[in-house]
């Protein structure tokens, strides 16, 4: 069974960075892509950012794209999203989730193992 687990939330200043960590286990294939989403009060859940564990290529939304940097430690089976320049519309719950496969479907439901959520606010 595959379990994960998002951290690294909290509360800063506008500007400010974090660094969320996903831990992962129970993966019985080297080609998963585990995929970093956000839901904001009222709002969809909504994928910002992706990597492929296989081939390592990224994926990120034009919303955080610039300013996030997703990565992975195979060895560790660790994925990370290093947040800067943050905004308070980057406020939101945000979940790792993965998949079987090198690929990073926008949508969230491609991904069958989710994280519970970690907060992340930002005031302005």
């Amino acid at each position: 069974e595959v379990q994960l687990q998002a951290s690294g939330g909290g509360l800063v200043q506008a500007g400010g960075s974090l660094r969320l960590s996903c831990t992962a286990s129970g993966f019985t294939s080297d080609n998963y892509s585990i995929g970093w989403f956000r839901q904001a009060p009222g709002k969809e859940r909504k994928g910002i950012s992706c990597i492929s564990t296989g081939d390592g290529r990224t994926y990120s939304d034009a919303a955080v794209r610039g300013r996030f940097t997703i990565s992975s430690d195979n060895a560790k089976n660790m994925v990370y999203l290093q947040m800067n320049s943050l905004k308070p519309e980057d406020t939101a719950v945000y979940y790792c989730a993965a998949k079987l496969g090198s690929s990073c479907p926008r949508t969230s439901n491609p991904f069958g193992s989710w994280g519970q959520g970690t907060q992340v606010t930002v005031s302005s």
